[in-house]
Formats: structure tokens, C-alpha cells, sequence
């Protein structure tokens, strides 16, 4: 919980579509997020949830943002999370987490997944570090499309028993296959 009472998270609307867009892909040039296109953070602004914190004028500063995605009843994953630099430290992070994962609990998920470069910090919630492949609609939905598909920095994690199943694409990911070649010199 946010130690700060005027911090507040809350679904996302589309009046947020802006001012998510702007600080996901802040973010996304170095890869720490994947790029979202503006259409795409309209189309799935219901898996958005926003926080922000009331000044004493009554008006409300957008501090960060996170996503829930939803596979199935076996898998949702956290996304897309993120507070803007100068709100770090506030408990908006947290408070952005905890409505997520309260409404995986509402979807009655068994399993709740992220990808993350700062381990440590989730952690706390409960989350522990996995195998990426023990999550193949996570794989088959973004990774196959990121540019760091095989050389990916980031940890899996998840907060539940590993999912038995999948539903958007094949169990395992494809990993594409290497072929020797055989030179033969000729001088």
C-alpha cells in the first residue's frame, strides 16, 4: 500500500491512452519495455491500470501504469509496468501491483507471470524466478516478435504453480535450427 493517501490506482481509461503511450515507450528504446503503439495502449487500455497521485488543488499528477494481460484461467501477465523517474520511491509501484494482481484474483488466475531486469523487487510480492519456457503463451504472444528474442536479459517469474497448459500456440517454442556448412577448399 502506498504510504502516501494521496496515491491512487485505478483502471485506466482512455483519457490515460496518452500519457501511458508517452511513458512505456519512454522506456522502450533500450528495450527495458516493449514499444506499444498508440492504437495498440487504446485497444487494450482495459488491461491498463494507472495510478496518480490528488494535489492539494484537487487535480491528479499520472505517476505510472501497469498491465494486466490475461491467456486464460492457467496464465495473465504483468506488463508494462512503470513510474515515471521522478515518482519512484513513493509506493506508486506498489500500489500499481497490488490492484493487478487483486485482479488476477478476481479472474480466479492461477498463475501470474512477469519479465523483469530488477528481480529483487518482486520478490517481496511473492514472485519467484522461473523458466521463460514454462510460459509459452508469454513466448509465442511477445517473444517471438522482440529483438532480444535470444539473447533476453530479462528473468521470468511467476506467483503460482507453473502453468500445465497452453493455448496460443505449440507447448514448446520453436527455436530455429542450426545448419553446419561444409566448406570444401578449393585453391
Amino acid at each position: 500500500m502506498a504510504s502516501d493517501p494521496n496515491i491512487r490506482a485505478h483502471k485506466a481509461r482512455l483519457q490515460d491512452a496518452q500519457d501511458i503511450y508517452d511513458l512505456v515507450n519512454s522506456l522502450s528504446g533500450d528495450g527495458t519495455l516493449l514499444r506499444r503503439n498508440y492504437a495498440e495502449v487504446c485497444e487494450n487500455i482495459r488491461d491498463f491500470t494507472v495510478v496518480h497521485r490528488a494535489t492539494p488543488e484537487g487535480d491528479q499528477t499520472f505517476l505510472g501504469c501497469g498491465a494486466l494481460h490475461l491467456y486464460g484461467p492457467h496464465l495473465a501477465e504483468i506488463r508494462s509496468i512503470v513510474v515515471k523517474p521522478e515518482f519512484r520511491g513513493l509506493g506508486a509501484g506498489d500500489e500499481v501491483l497490488e490492484a493487478l494482481m487483486a485482479e488476477a484474483e478476481e479472474h480466479k488466475v492461477l498463475s501470474v507471470c512477469l519479465f523483469t531486469r530488477i528481480p529483487t523487487y518482486f520478490e517481496h510480492l511473492g514472485f519467484r524466478v522461473a523458466e521463460r519456457d514454462a510460459m509459452p503463451d508469454k513466448i509465442y504472444k511477445d517473444c517471438q516478435t522482440c529483438p532480444r528474442l535470444y539473447a533476453c536479459d530479462e528473468v521470468a517469474m511467476v506467483k503460482g504453480p507453473l502453468p500445465k497448459i497452453a493455448v496460443l500456440g505449440p507447448r514448446e517454442v520453436q527455436k530455429p535450427q542450426l545448419v553446419q556448412l561444409q566448406l570444401t577448399g578449393t585453391r
